[in-house]
């Protein structure tokens, strides 16, 4: 069997450890308009499992969609959620690997050493027939203390550089009509496009079925895509949420110098002076 992402647990694995003291589950799921993921998790959730709502614990004075919040503002939502450092966290999301991974990388960058994401996620688990509730967890008191690492966070002025210079490889997650400018952007304002010197890693291709890939055909898909695994990488989306899918995929492989866009294609699109190309490159 092909080896799986030291970060990925599955179904089975997670089952046989529900109650666990030192367990943290969080459904970290986010979706555009139309589906309403705070409501599906109300209606029925992994037990033991909190809401992290990626449109709250954000950057209060940004108006960038799930700007990252500072340290602090993080501290008191992930204290208030009973999730401390040193839990065992395991995210999920309806599908799999679309916004669970944020969740993922956000707890990384704010300290937590053992957080992983659930492999077929939530869909794939009620499918299977596995416990569900709609009880309300009961919440622990609990101190996140975080050891934030500002060095996996690129910002704009940076971002700008790295494009101008060509510093790093951009890996651009969004789908590849968003990405050639050829479908329209979700969110009104922006162009469409792509940053200059970027290639296109659609998120969904990391995954099948809701399972994230082999690590033999993660690396596949990335160096087809034209990523150069022995340098440095920036992941970007459309709104730093799938990003992280990527970032997710070059951890798995053992790539450590990669970093993440937060202010991604929200940010960089709505810009009149960043310069955008359109088609494949």
């Amino acid at each position: 069997m092909s080896e799986k992402s030291p970060f990925v647990v599955s179904a089975d694995w997670l089952e046989e450890r529900l109650g666990s003291p030192g367990l943290s589950i969080i459904d970290g799921s986010w979706y555009f308009p139309g589906r309403d993921a705070r409501a599906e998790y109300d209606a029925a959730h992994i037990p033991g499992a909190v809401f992290f709502d990626q449109d709250l614990v954000v950057d209060p004075e940004s108006d960038l969609p799930h700007a990252l919040p500072d340290p602090l503002t993080f501290e008191r939502h992930a204290s208030s959620m009973g999730i401390s450092k040193d839990d065992t966290i395991v995210v999920y999301d309806g599908p799999g690997f679309m916004s669970a991974p944020r969740v993922w990388w956000l707890f990384r960058i704010m300290g937590a050493r053992k957080v992983f994401v659930l492999d077929g996620g939530f869909d794939k688990w009620r499918s299977e027939g596995r416990p569900v509730t709609r009880e309300q967890t009961k919440i622990a008191p609990s101190a996140f203390v975080s050891e934030f690492d500002s060095n996996r966070v690129v910002l704009l002025e940076e971002m700008r550089g790295i494009v101008e210079r060509r510093e790093a490889q951009i890996a651009d997650a969004r789908a590849s009509g968003r990405f050639n400018g050829t479908e329209p952007e979700p969110r009104p304002g922006l162009r469409g496009g792509h940053m200059p010197g970027a290639v296109n890693v659609p998120s969904s291709s990391l995954a099948e079925n809701g399972s994230f890939l082999p690590l033999d055909r993660l690396r596949e898909r990335l160096e087809a895509a034209g990523i150069d695994l022995s340098t440095p990488v920036v992941t970007s989306c459309g709104s730093g949420v799938t990003a992280a899918v990527i970032t997710l995929a070059l951890e798995s492989l053992g790539h450590r110098d990669n970093r993440l866009y937060d202010g991604s294609w929200s940010e960089w699109g709505k810009q009149q002076d960043t310069p955008v190309v359109t088609g494949e490159k």
